[in-house]
């Protein structure tokens, strides 16, 4: 980056660690100096009753679709609501900024069509006066110099917050509204081209996941060999199966373990590993985060699921199925197959297909959950054993490569994602003058274009091959 954009001639020391040097004619301020911020008070809080249909826009950090608000998913309050608090009442241009859960989420309020308010967890920010531009201060706060700052000062153990008092704290150099509107118009400019490689990257990612998927299904309900004689399996979502195959049910070829429902005390290296869905990232189980002691297991009636079954989500997440190489102890949202007449790879495998009929057994409430006899009835393929192996080692060499190509494209990923937070931080910051910097009359410069191309040809090879 240093190669491409100049630095400023003359910088000058903060004397504030995380910001260091900055351009000789920008100032040193913080956020109390320069803006309005406020949240809607606690004792203002909405609750769902006050979630309407109509009135007053209600937004939530989960309305921030990248950097706007999305109206249309928009919960809305009554107008009396609305009317409670007119310090949170938003303004065309105002930034806003997510202070719990997900913190340091920020959009801009862009097309405004009717009267809105906040929520609890959001900040609404504008300048006091003519000082800086919003659209600065939403790439001010997407900079590393902030996010740090965030991460340093959050507060709380399962739900963060990021209270007012530090958030106003907050110390950064800024320039002249000229040369922020400059930056602004930059960095609009060259994270969109980012940007675009980033979502055709997520595509390539998504597409050769899919086509990983249709592999091991076609393997598992087709076989390997495309001579094979095929018949009718008699289920809609399996269509033809070789003719030799077996068609039968989970519980015929398996036995379905309930884990107890209470929780037992967990701890971090004695005993009876306990596995959980962050658990199942890879085929096998080798090891798991928490055990749990004899004695804690017995007061708790908690069941050992010996090594070899085929553990699987029964809440959501349905399709994720890992075999377990140790005896463990499986929590309340997984149950578990344990296999007597047919190979736990292979059952694993119609597991990770099976996302359909999972979904279409389960119960919804909250969450759709699979009951014991959801997993009993599962639709299952036999055949013979010499197949079933064959299938595994072929579907174990195939998701190798797609696995392989997956992991470039996620390295990828990061490295446009670093580059696009290290470009903001430094444009930001003064690290970068961009004060002479012009918008290209063409759309995409020419290193985009190639990569673009490079990740289209990539992509229709991908696709040609399904």
């Amino acid at each position: 980056m240093s190669a491409k954009y100049q630095a400023y001639e003359e910088y000058k020391d903060s004397g504030v660690e995380w910001i260091g040097q900055y351009p000789l004619r920008w100032t040193l301020t913080r956020v109390k100096f320069e803006s309005y911020v406020k949240a809607r008070v606690g004792w203002h809080g909405l609750k769902s009753d006050d979630f309407t249909d109509e009135g007053a826009y209600l937004v939530t950090g989960s309305d921030f679709k990248g950097p706007v608000i999305k109206w249309e998913d928009c919960y809305h309050c009554d107008f009396d609501r609305y009317e409670q608090d007119p310090y949170i009442q938003l303004k065309e241009g105002d930034l806003l900024i997510t202070k719990d859960g997900t913190i340091g989420k920020v959009a801009l309020v862009n097309d405004l069509n009717g009267k809105a308010t906040l929520n609890s967890g959001v900040f609404v920010v504008r300048p006091l006066a003519d000082s800086y531009t919003s659209k600065f201060y939403f790439w001010l706060l997407q900079a590393s110099i902030f996010t740090g700052f965030v991460d340093f000062n959050k507060t709380g153990s399962t739900i963060v917050h990021l209270y007012q008092d530090t958030f106003v704290n907050f110390r950064y150099a800024i320039p002249s509204l000229n040369e922020q509107q400059k930056i602004a118009n930059f960095l609009d400019h060259e994270t969109a081209k980012i940007d675009t490689l980033i979502e055709k990257q997520q595509q390539l990612i998504k597409l050769l996941k899919e086509k990983r998927q249709a592999v091991i299904s076609h393997a598992v309900t087709k076989g390997l060999n495309p001579s094979t004689p095929m018949r009718d399996s008699g289920v809609e979502w399996l269509g033809e199966v070789p003719e030799h195959w077996i068609v039968t049910r989970a519980k015929f070829v398996s036995e379905i373990f309930i884990p107890q429902r209470n929780k037992p005390e967990l701890n971090d290296s004695v005993g009876v590993a306990w596995a959980i869905m962050e658990d199942m990232k890879n085929v096998y189980i080798k090891e798991t985060r928490k055990y749990i002691d004899e004695k804690s297991a017995k007061l708790a009636g908690s069941k050992t699921l010996k090594a070899g079954a085929v553990i699987a989500s029964c809440v959501g997440n349905f399709g994720i199925a890992s075999i377990n190489k140790i005896d463990v102890i499986i929590n309340q949202q997984l149950q578990a197959f344990v296999p007597n007449t047919i190979k736990a790879e292979y059952l694993r495998e119609t597991v990770s297909i099976s996302k359909s009929y999972f979904e279409l057994v389960g119960t919804a409430a909250t969450l759709v959950y699979v009951n014991q006899e959801g997993f009993e009835n599962l639709p299952v393929l036999i055949p013979p054993v010499v197949e079933q192996e064959d299938i595994c080692v072929y579907i174990k060499k195939e998701c190798c490569k797609f696995n392989k190509l997956v992991d470039q494209c996620e390295r990828a990923l990061h490295l446009y994602r670093e580059r696009r937070t290290a470009l903001i931080s430094a444009a930001v910051t003064g690290k970068i003058d961009v004060r002479n910097w012009v918008a290209p009359e063409r759309p995409c410069s020419r290193d985009i274009s190639a990569s673009l191309h490079s990740t289209s040809t990539n992509k229709e090879k991908i696709e040609a091959s399904v």
